[in-house]
């Protein structure tokens, strides 16, 4: 998209929503869980352990989540719900992915089931996209994607390629993959 202003730039990521919910619902193509941590709690007495509880499936394409309503999220952290095994005192790091293993088995996840969670939805206003820190933002009437958050703003990609490239990768994935 060639420069515009900020408002053809939202149209045109909304187009590109749009086409990319389609074509993967068309497709068929594979979707991963997405859910939100219920941190712990007490419930008349009884402890709570935290967990995470489904609140819907997307398609993961690359920086982004995508869901059936068109809503783009950033992606955020993922587990793979296994079993979380018994704390050993290692590394901090360590012990919060087993406990985070162990929410989602709390939550009803099947086993080796992807769960994305702490994905927060991005807000597709020319307003919010020009301030943006996030992956997606707007300047000079151009729709940008952070495709790294090692890379600086000079090496973002233009979000309809970017988008286009991961939505047919997901919906055609190469053979064995």
């Amino acid at each position: 998209m060639d420069d515009g202003t900020d408002e053809d730039a939202i149209a045109h990521i909304h187009a590109v929503v749009r086409d990319a919910v389609d074509t993967l619902a068309a497709a068929g193509a594979r979707q991963e869980a997405l859910a939100e941590l219920v941190p712990a709690r007490r419930v008349m007495f009884i402890r709570r352990e935290p967990a995470l509880r489904r609140i819907g499936s997307v398609w993961r394409l690359g920086v982004f989540l995508l869901d059936q309503d068109g809503v783009l999220r950033a992606t955020g952290s993922l587990v793979r719900a296994t079993p979380p095994g018994r704390p050993q005192g290692l590394a901090r790091s360590v012990e919060e992915r087993r406990a985070l293993r162990a929410a989602a088995q709390r939550g009803g996840f099947r086993d080796g089931e992807t769960v994305n969670f702490a994905a927060r939805p991005i807000e597709l206003e020319a307003e919010a996209l020009r301030s943006s820190a996030g992956p997606l933002f707007v300047r000079d009437g151009r729709a940008l994607v952070r495709w790294s958050a090692a890379a600086g703003d000079d090496a973002a990609r233009e979000f309809g390629a970017y988008l286009g490239e991961r939505v047919d990768l997901l919906a055609h994935p190469p053979e064995g993959a």
